[in-house]
């Protein structure tokens, strides 16, 4: 690698390691949930606690937010209920919030770089659909 190259890739390594606010997320559908029709994400809760009505769980939903600056909490549960709609829930329950690593930097000349670790705070969440009511 030449030398405008490598400060080119560790510019751009500096520029995704800056106090910019950053948010993932992805689904984990559980097998053999059921597969109901897509809800509007205004109609999905976010419980802190299962609720005591009958319940099935379709999935997870994990949401990878920058951990400083902290995440915005209205973005937050925006993530999880758009990917929860698309799975057809009525709500979902938050059942872990924790800072871990998630990725690496490196910083300085490519001979002698530096490597920092990325840390951020993932949010899990089950997507949950009420049974209907017998």
């Amino acid at each position: 690698m030449n030398l405008r190259a490598c400060g080119i890739l560790i510019l751009a390594l500096m520029a995704g390691g800056t106090g910019c606010s950053y948010y993932d997320s992805h689904t984990i559908t559980y097998l053999g949930a059921p597969r109901p029709a897509a809800t509007s994400p205004a109609q999905v809760k976010i419980l802190q606690t299962p609720p005591s009505r009958p319940h099935e769980r379709l999935g997870e939903i994990v949401v990878d937010a920058s951990l400083n600056p902290p995440p915005d909490v209205n973005k937050v549960e925006a993530r999880f209920r758009r990917e929860a709609a698309r799975l057809g829930a009525d709500a979902v329950v938050v059942v872990s919030d924790r800072a871990e690593t998630t990725g690496w930097w490196m910083s300085g000349p490519c001979w002698s770089p530096s490597v920092s670790s990325l840390q951020s705070r993932v949010i899990v969440g089950v997507a949950i659909k009420y049974r209907p009511a017998e």
